[in-house]
């Protein structure tokens, strides 16, 4: 986690796992190498009931650009049966465009004209623009409320 996302995209550990512990609506998964069991990644997500917000995707460095991420990325969307919705980036580099369009050759649609702003992890920290990507039967109609819900439940933003 700590080497996969900034400090600004993470929560603090603590935190981390409590939400583990205690949020219903949050799991948090390790993605385990089929033929050694070895730990390859992680994968973190919030059941809206009407559809899912991974929060954290990620799999170790030495193993990315072997199609193993697009296979764990493919067997979560069949297994969970309900429309998926992630953060992104700015496309402002190399990373984050290749990033984009690994999530675009997986199926999910880039909400390039919806303003979103990932609220701060933390106290004090930063809030990043970013953009919203969904795969499956959601609109970007619904947006606003897909926002409400991660300020609300995963940032627990007072507003």
């Amino acid at each position: 986690m700590h080497s996969a996302f900034p400090i600004d995209e993470r929560r603090d550990d603590d935190l981390q796992r409590e939400l583990a512990d205690s949020e219903p609506k949050f799991h948090s998964c390790a993605i385990l190498n089929g033929d050694s069991n070895d730990f390859v990644g992680l994968l973190s997500y919030w059941d809206f009931n009407s559809y899912i917000y991974i929060e954290h995707f990620a799999i170790d460095p030495s193993m990315r650009n072997c199609g193993l991420g697009g296979d764990v990325l493919n067997q979560f969307i069949k297994e969970i049966g309900l429309p998926v919705v992630l953060e992104v980036e700015l496309p402002t580099d190399h990373l984050s465009s290749r990033r984009i369009d690994f999530y675009t050759r997986h199926g999910f649609s880039l909400w390039e004209t919806i303003p979103y702003i990932q609220p701060p992890y933390r106290k004090g920290g930063e809030e990043l623009p970013m953009h919203l990507m969904a795969y499956g039967a959601i609109s970007p109609k619904v947006a606003g409320e897909v926002i409400a819900s991660l300020r609300r439940d995963v940032y627990r933003c007072n507003d």
